[in-house]
């Protein structure tokens, strides 16, 4: 598969599909361990909810334009890797991840608020909270 480089920063192709990729995953992580053994990848898929796009702010939307068209970014970290440090979103190796700035209204820094997207699946989860918390997108509802 090739990839648009902008920046010198490696970019996700643009998303052909959502809707079935985001329906299996959503599937995959609803599926988990009993609740006596949870093991870490149970955990880390509990910690994902999901949201409608539907639901997303306007912003995000504006976000995942973005990123369809493969930029231009308003923030020089925009398509940079995820690093998944908090262990919240399943395990993948290096560089599935990558990471947009969702703009808030009002504040003087790029906020708290991010897009992350995954390679593979082509699935994108929306963060309120740096990373605290994810929602996987629904792009169905």
């Amino acid at each position: 598969m090739l990839y648009a480089r902008h920046h010198d920063r490696m970019m996700i192709p643009p998303r052909t599909t959502r809707l079935g990729a985001a329906a299996a995953l959503l599937s995959a992580l609803l599926i988990g361990g009993t609740v006596g053994s949870a093991t870490a990848a149970d955990t880390s898929a509990a910690a994902v909810g999901s949201i409608c796009y539907s639901d997303l702010p306007s912003q995000a939307h504006d976000t995942l334009d973005l990123i369809e068209a493969g930029g231009p970014f308003p923030y020089t970290q925009d398509g940079s890797v995820f690093q998944n440090r908090e262990g919240i979103l399943p395990s993948q190796s290096t560089g599935y991840y990558h990471e947009y700035t969702v703009k808030t209204p009002g504040s003087s820094t790029r906020g708290a608020r991010r897009i992350v997207t995954g390679e593979e699946y082509q699935e994108d989860y929306y963060t309120a909270d740096h990373y605290a918390s994810f929602d996987l997108v629904d792009h169905g509802c």
